[in-house]
């Protein structure tokens, strides 16, 4: 593959190093990378309209820029070794990937360029409880969600729980990615297939469909985005695989009506039965700023299981009594996000500032 121009490259592959999340080229603009949650400009540099797009035709394969052209979008993956040229060829330490999003706004072309980490963290680099990781991959089956806004982790912590269960031997994996983010490496005994959106598949539903015909028993949805995806991940739930998948909410109630405004009002009290039978887990995310300036934003989490409440809660319909049964559910493992900020509070990860700023009950904070 051709050599990325000099200065987009360089920019890419320091934003990796100081473990950056994105890189942002607007025209008229300089470039910028989130550090931490905040953006700071990489240069005085203002970008013209012919720099961004040089910048697409080096990262981008023939096909990928007609794809672009056409529909004035494009989601893709891509390499860089550590000289700064494009490469296919995976090899460890000298490889930087990247998850790219090409668009236009009027004439004015622009991209978010997501950094990937080169392997799936441990848990305790990303703050994950590793109690509830356990219990996350303890199911043999059913639906396991991770929610948030974007940029929260979510696909972070699935790949860390995809690994933790391949590490136990014996398991089939397939995977629907648009794109596919972490490679993941055959471990032990276990199988694992990466599918592509758009390269290996249409889209999420044919994937999953041809997922249940490769002897699957872990089946990973990179986002459901439509009632097609969402009716075939629930189907596979019930009928013994273990599924896991990203939404985009803010807490666990929203991710349950999220599901249920996909399909028509006719068909919702079906889908909320199925949900109810078929939901193992809600993991919630998001990152807050971290207490000492610089450092890396701290975790914080709502986790709904699945018990009788929440499963009557959801088959009913009666979605506002989730709150009651996560806070009923503390010793079973379940997470109140107001609880998650306190505990991150009381060992001085966040200030109270911040605290006060993402609570839902600010006097139950303060109290």
């Amino acid at each position: 593959m051709s050599s990325v121009d000099a200065k987009l490259a360089v920019w890419l592959i320091e934003s990796a190093k100081l473990l950056a999340s994105d890189v942002h080229l607007v025209e008229g603009h300089p470039p910028y990378r989130r550090e931490n949650g905040s953006l700071v400009a990489i240069c005085d540099e203002t970008l013209t309209k012919s720099d961004i797009e040089q910048g697409f035709r080096n990262i981008c394969t023939d096909a990928q820029q007609v794809a672009l052209a056409r529909d004035r979008n494009l989601d893709f993956a891509f390499m860089l070794d550590e000289n700064g040229n494009a490469t296919e060829c995976a090899v460890a330490g000298d490889t930087y990937r990247f998850r790219g999003n090409l668009f236009y706004s009027g004439h004015s072309p622009g991209a978010c360029i997501r950094v990937i980490p080169g392997k799936v963290p441990e848990l305790e680099q990303n703050n994950f409880p590793v109690e509830l990781a356990h219990c996350l991959t303890g199911y043999r089956n059913g639906l396991i969600i991770f929610s948030g806004v974007t940029g929260s982790g979510k696909t972070t912590s699935m790949a860390m729980m995809l690994k933790m269960l391949t590490q136990k031997g014996g398991k089939r994996v397939v995977t629907i990615e648009d794109p596919i983010e972490y490679q993941l490496s055959e471990i032990r005994n276990s199988l694992i297939s990466q599918r592509e959106v758009g390269r290996d598949v249409r889209c999420f539903a044919s994937g999953l469909r041809y997922a249940l015909r490769q002897d699957p028993d872990i089946i990973l949805v990179g986002e459901i985005r439509d009632a097609e995806t969402a009716q075939i991940a629930l189907s596979a739930a019930e009928t013994g695989h273990l599924v896991m998948t990203t939404l985009h909410s803010r807490d666990a109630k929203g991710a349950i009506t999220r599901i249920a405004d996909l399909f028509p009002v006719s068909k919702q009290n079906e889908i909320q039965t199925m949900l109810a039978a078929s939901l193992r887990g809600i993991v919630c995310q998001h990152l807050l700023p971290s207490s000492v300036p610089g450092e890396r934003r701290e975790l914080a989490l709502e986790v709904l299981l699945r018990n009788n409440a929440v499963a009557a809660g959801i088959k009913t319909g009666r979605i506002d009594s989730l709150e009651n049964a996560i806070l009923a559910g503390r010793k079973d493992g379940m997470i109140a996000f107001d609880d998650s900020l306190n505990s991150l509070l009381r060992q001085g990860r966040i200030t109270e500032e911040v605290a006060i700023q993402f609570a839902s009950d600010v006097r139950q904070l303060q109290r």
